[in-house]
């Protein structure tokens, strides 16, 4: 059967035994069943018999309809002994079980749901009590062992309040009353009743058990531990790499971030490398599941370094929340997102305006594109479909060092308890290029022809350090020393000339233009160029191109 509400499964019981549905009220049952055997030759009235025993509910016939309702339930009415009919002997008779003929343990047999449906024994005990007798009845109801002695110790509790019983004549005037229904009776005393029989005639004959609402409020039996581990299904996990610059300080160079999502986390996920495809070594262990989502729609290029309130980023997120962020916020680092406009590049953008449009579904305006130098990563369009990452502490470093660059790793990513050869490892291929150590791409490049007919290029440079936003500093940190620059001039694809710099300016001289171009270039004339700072360790940082017009 799998989880069911007990409802419905009595309700299928009585259709079974042919009930009509307008004659079945299961309205008064609540709880769920895990799991039930039902035999062949078992009817379905000893299946509800034994639901009813389990459960502790009763079956009673009004107006033509079975009505099943859960005891405990509260008084519908409270009686005086000045509302009951005087009878030949007391007006209401009371009697008293003998404690032998209760039993002191109950025990009951029942298949664990926390443990392959192995049989668990849970037992209810009645401590300084004349009786002596054992109980024991198997249940054939899948339900935690835990569950199970809580029902258990009601059955026994309820057998015992139970002993106390009661008849009375109440009036024609207590017509409503129906055999389940609970009477507080109040004669100095206060004592529940739930009716088991009436008698009607010229008055009403009424049987009734005295109940305790406390005996159905019980907690749950102590913790057992399975004896049989569960097994948990594990799927290969969604494995990111984001070769990026660095975008913190706490980010150390020259390693790359790794983002993890898996559905069910495991909890610790081991990463394994080796340069074949064997002989995997221990290289990490993340512990933070990372938000791995992806584009619903076309992300279009847009303005970097300025408020892009044109683009929305539409992202489905499996798991977890976003939210929006003030401008101060924003500029601190929050809600940051790296979007894979190609594979293997990614793009650093944030945004301001968060918005749930469906379940894990947003909408995200008033961005900030390609932030931390990634603004060459803007593509026309990033496609739907592509994967977005959640910047935040789940994304964890890969500790390569400096001599690992360039060079090719294999990478095993999976759960920590299981072996490299589980199904639920992931493999795939990584040469890391140290983007976080690439000197940003310059701006504001500009030409102007000197009087000499010399042209002077000129540039801004560019910090990949994040202490590099600070407004306080008089220049940006110089992280790649010496300062070295190389200047392309391009015809087409063609690079006619490459010219070095130690400074974020250069002459092209007249010689040059002559010897390149068979004359000089005049003001107004047009030259493309690219322009990039030289790392000591990597060459080329990246670059900047662009077409002049010479002032």
């Amino acid at each position: 059967l799998g989880a069911v509400s007990l409802a419905a499964l009595v309700r299928h019981l009585c259709l079974r035994a042919g009930l009509a549905e307008e004659r079945i009220d299961v309205s008064g049952l609540w709880g769920a069943v895990e799991g039930l055997v039902i035999p062949a030759i078992e009817s379905p009235r000893t299946t509800i018999s034994m639901l009813a025993r389990h459960f502790g509910f009763d079956a009673v016939e009004s107006e033509g309809v079975i009505r099943f309702r859960m005891r405990g339930t509260a008084p519908v009415a409270t009686i005086t002994p000045d509302d009951l009919i005087a009878g030949e002997a007391e007006d209401i008779e009371r009697t008293r079980g003998q404690e032998t003929e209760l039993p002191q343990v109950l025990r009951w047999s029942v298949a664990r749901a926390d443990e392959d449906y192995d049989s668990a024994l849970v037992e209810a005990r009645r401590v300084t009590t004349g009786a002596v007798r054992v109980t024991a009845e198997s249940f054939p109801v899948a339900v935690a062992p835990e569950e199970a002695e809580r029902r258990c110790r009601r059955a026994l509790m309820e057998t015992w309040t139970a002993r106390e019983r009661a008849s009375f004549t109440l009036p024609p005037s207590c017509l409503a009353l129906d055999t389940g229904d609970v009477l507080l009776f109040e004669d100095g005393t206060t004592t529940e009743f739930r009716l088991t029989r009436i008698a009607d005639g010229l008055a009403r004959r009424i049987e009734a058990n005295r109940q305790d609402r406390e005996v159905y409020d019980l907690p749950p039996g102590a913790q057992r531990v399975a004896a049989v581990a569960r097994s948990v299904p594990l799927g290969a996990p969604e494995v990111a790499i984001l070769d990026l610059p660095q975008l913190t300080s706490a980010h150390t160079p020259p390693r790359p971030l790794i983002a993890i999502d898996a559905d069910p986390w495991s909890g610790t996920i081991a990463v394994l490398r080796s340069p074949e495809t064997s002989g995997w070594a221990s290289f990490a262990t993340i512990t933070r599941r990372a938000r791995i989502g992806t584009l619903v729609s076309d992300l279009p290029t847009g303005p970097v370094w300025r408020w892009d309130r044109g683009s929305v980023l539409e992202i489905s997120l499996p798991w977890g929340q976003l939210e929006s962020a003030t401008d101060l916020q924003l500029f601190a680092g929050a809600n940051a997102f790296a979007v894979e406009s190609a594979p293997g590049t990614w793009e650093v953008l944030q945004a301001r305006d968060v918005a749930l449009i469906a379940l894990g579904r947003y909408r995200l305006t008033t961005l900030l594109r390609g932030q931390r130098g990634t603004e060459a990563a803007i593509s026309n369009p990033a496609p739907a479909g592509a994967r977005v990452v959640v910047l935040d502490a789940a994304v964890t470093e890969l500790p390569f060092t400096t001599g690992e660059i360039g060079l090719p790793w294999n990478l095993a990513v999976g759960p920590a308890t299981r072996p490299v050869s589980d199904p639920s490892y992931t493999t795939l291929s990584l040469t890391p290029s140290a983007a976080s150590l690439r000197p940003f791409a310059p701006v504001h490049l500009g030409a102007k022809a000197e009087p000499s007919g010399d042209i002077t290029l000129t540039w801004i440079r560019r910090s990949r350090d994040p202490a590099a936003d600070s407004w306080e500093a008089s220049e940006v940190p110089r992280l790649d020393q010496p300062e070295a620059w190389e200047i392309d001039l391009l015809d087409g694809a063609t690079v006619k000339r490459t010219l070095t710099a130690g400074t974020a300016t250069v002459t092209y001289s007249t010689a040059d233009q002559i010897a390149d171009w068979g004359a000089t270039l005049a003001p107004g004339a047009a030259m493309t160029i690219r322009v990039a700072q030289l790392s000591p360790s990597l060459g080329r940082g990246m670059p900047a191109e662009t077409t002049l017009t010479i002032a």
